[in-house]
């Protein structure tokens, strides 16, 4: 992790929607990231914001490290990583938040995002009944498997294995946060990411664009 604002960790990261209407959310972009620091362009304007910083137009910078930023737009917290395009929705409207995730060099479609409050690397994967991790996975979110889930065995790459199945209180990706999700913790070092798999994405509209996914919240 960088300790000082030195090496920019450079992202392709925007956040858009219009602007025609007042209330409306910004258009921003994210172009380097420094431990608790980060560099924006907002409605085209370049600026940096500290961890705690707001803007004049009310965007807040809750947070910040190589991994992604955590930024306030219109009271909804939006986690934004590598590789994930975010349209939040304008402030007290119904439009529906929408998260636009692009393959990795490795093909596969991965993101970083939120369990309980916590941030997490997620690995998309529609072949996974559900949100799987593994168990060390599970301690640093200090979720007590052995205490709250119930032993199940479930199939993985490697065979059958032992597991937990748990309930999550929020899962997040950019700007759609879904409550209490259906997850498994398997007892072992598998899966090395956690899987966002279809306990979750079953709950979303999905669109599969080639080397973009694109997921909407249903209301």
């Amino acid at each position: 992790m960088c300790r000082c604002p030195v090496k920019a960790l450079v992202l392709l990261v925007t956040l858009l929607s219009p602007l025609a209407a007042r209330g409306a959310a910004p258009d921003i972009q994210v172009l380097a990231l420094f431990r608790n620091h980060a560099v924006l362009t907002i409605n085209g304007v370049r600026t940096m914001l500290a961890a705690g910083e707001r803007t004049a137009g009310g965007i807040k910078l809750l947070s910040a490290s190589s991994e992604g930023a955590v930024l306030e737009v219109n009271g909804r917290r939006l986690r934004v990583g590598l590789g994930t395009d975010v349209r939040p929705p304008a402030a007290d409207t119904g439009d529906t938040p929408e998260v636009r995730i692009y393959r990795g060099p490795s093909g596969m479609f991965t993101t970083v995002g939120g369990i309980d409050g916590l941030p997490v690397s997620f690995l998309v994967d529609t072949g996974a009944s559900q949100v799987a991790m593994n168990a060390a996975e599970a301690r640093h979110l200090g979720i007590d498997f052995r205490v709250v889930g119930t032993p199940v065995r479930v199939t993985t790459a490697s065979g059958i294995a032992s597991a937990f199945r748990i309930t999550l209180k929020t899962v997040t990706v950019g700007a759609i946060t879904l409550h209490n999700v259906p997850a498994v913790v398997i007892d072992g070092t598998q899966p090395p990411s956690v899987l966002l798999g279809m306990s979750f994405l079953g709950q979303l509209e999905m669109h599969n664009q080639g080397q973009c996914l694109v997921l909407r919240q249903r209301y």
